[in-house]
């Protein structure tokens, strides 16, 4: 297994000028994790899986969609599809064709735990810091991604993006899921790699920490004071280097 580098040059926080308090080991009570892109490397088989359902189905589907769509609930997809196509598509049949055709491409070829996931996990169970799931993908078909990678059992509490009304950038889904934690907000760290992940966890009042998968950090995140980091062995890094009080 390899070391845990210190983060490197140009990992640090930018916009620090922005009033950001800087976070503490002390301080940490409890860690909330993105899943899909964040843990699990699924995104990119959203890709072909939209390639396989629009075929399947016999749809002109706007491909471009796809990255507005990355860290978005399942309503909040199929209102974007809706408006780009309009009512007379069948959306629905779309969206159900690429469920069929994402399960195909991951019975076939599996799903790939993020690397530095399992010895961040395993740190922060030493560490005693209560962790929670909350994710844009629906809580019955999150169980099953997290139950096949082993990672079900890892954590207090799991939020589906079916339980809240409102999905990313809004805050309900973290403030659900530090309520399951009885942990608050302010004392809660969050593990995104979409922008609108990092910007609901800052409408929560929370400290994100953004380790981007398929896209770059955007404009409005590079320049605030949000932590961005390449890896979740550099967040383990960074983690472990935090000073305590006292």
């Amino acid at each position: 297994m390899k070391s845990h580098a210190a983060p490197p040059q140009g990992a640090s926080p930018v916009g620090a000028d922005a009033g950001a308090t800087p976070l503490r080991a002390d301080s940490l009570r409890a860690i909330i994790f993105d899943m899909d892109g964040l843990m699990l490397d699924t995104e990119r088989l959203a890709t072909p899986a939209w390639q396989d359902a629009k075929d399947a189905i016999g749809v002109d589907f706007d491909m471009s969609l796809l990255d507005a769509m990355i860290g978005r609930n399942y309503q909040d997809c199929r209102a974007l599809i809706v408006e780009r196509h309009g009512e007379a598509f069948p959306t629905d049949r779309l969206m159900e064709a690429w469920h069929v055709a994402y399960d195909a491409i991951v019975e076939r070829d599996g799903v790939a735990i993020k690397h530095g996931l399992l010895p961040l996990l395993d740190w922060l169970e030493e560490m005693r810091v209560p962790k929670a799931v909350a994710t844009s993908t629906r809580r019955a078909r999150a169980m099953t991604k997290l139950a096949n990678a082993g990672l079900a059992t890892r954590f207090d509490a799991i939020v589906g993006g079916d339980e809240i009304s409102r999905g990313k950038p809004a805050p309900d889904i973290f403030l659900l899921a530090a309520a399951r934690l009885a942990a608050a907000p302010s004392s809660c760290v969050v593990l995104e790699d979409s922008a609108p992940g990092v910007r609901a966890a800052i409408a929560a009042g929370m400290t994100p920490i953004m380790v981007p998968d398929l896209l770059a950090a955007p404009p409005d995140i590079v320049g605030s004071a949000t932590l961005v980091l390449p890896s979740l062995e550099h967040v383990h890094a960074h983690l472990r280097a935090l000073p305590r009080m006292g």
